[in-house]
């Protein structure tokens, strides 16, 4: 079985330091914050994201392509969706980054 490559494209780099920043300063904003949920987030997203090295055409289709798939991240209450692009026999290109709630990808 192959591996691939997972590459964090720059939308999604910003994606994740967006992520990061809207959960802490909902924590900051709360009587009971939890200042490491926000690390926790990232990694979980970091790790699930790894997943793809093995298995990215377990992931659902995003589209009419079958190279363009989503991810579905487990966290808390709800979680988070990558979307991502096999792009080659070798690598796998994660486009974006959103939390579940939000309306869509940017």
């Amino acid at each position: 079985m192959s591996q691939y490559q997972v590459i964090f494209s720059q939308e999604a780099a910003e994606d994740l330091e967006r992520q990061f920043d809207h959960i802490l300063a909902r924590e900051l904003g709360s009587p009971t914050g939890d200042l490491g949920i926000p690390a926790r987030a990232i990694e979980s997203i970091r790790q699930a994201c790894s997943f793809l090295q093995h298995s990215p055409f377990s992931c659902r289709k995003a589209g009419p392509s079958s190279f363009i798939r989503e991810l579905i991240i487990t966290f808390g209450g709800s979680g988070y969706v990558a979307l991502f692009e096999i792009h080659d026999a070798s690598t796998v290109i994660i486009g974006a980054i959103r939390h579940q709630r939000e309306s869509d990808f940017h």
